[in-house]
């Protein structure tokens, strides 16, 4: 027996739907139209009756997986921990690749997202380090050195 698989997306609940759109398109992605979804459909798969969300999808610029944004007009979002670090149960990052780490980090401070910690370098082959952007998200940034 095979066990089709393949990775579609990561969902991201966030309070400001705009600013979370703009940080991942600043980093490079795409952004899809803004939809909303409701009905029996979400309360099945969610387990909440009366729900309505906002969604955006977002991709790279040459397709793949994507990042859906999400934030709830009913009922109301539950607010997370902005200040979780890596430690903290759950879902802590997003990675991205990316060709130049210095300038990617230097764009998103321009915007006043910064580092978590620093910029770590793995056996010469990685450098990567940590944003934290909109309402505590934090992003993984890696640049291959090989």
């Amino acid at each position: 027996m095979t066990n089709d698989i393949r990775f579609d997306h990561v969902g991201i609940t966030v309070a400001d739907l705009d600013t979370a759109v703009e940080f991942f398109t600043g980093l490079g992605l795409e952004a899809g139209d803004r939809m909303t979804v409701e009905g029996e459909f979400l309360d099945t798969v969610i387990g909440m009756s009366g729900a309505r969300t906002e969604i955006v999808m977002l991709r790279l610029p040459g397709g793949g997986t994507t990042v859906e944004l999400s934030t709830f007009v009913r009922p109301n979002h539950e607010p997370g921990s902005p200040t979780a670090m890596a430690n903290e149960l759950g879902i802590r990052n997003v990675c991205f690749v990316v060709d130049d780490l210095q300038a990617t980090l230097d764009r998103l401070a321009a915007n006043g997202y910064g580092l978590v910690g620093g910029i770590g370098t793995y056996e010469n082959a990685l450098r990567m380090a940590y944003v934290r952007g909109p309402e505590g998200i934090i992003v993984s940034l890696a640049e291959s050195l090989g």
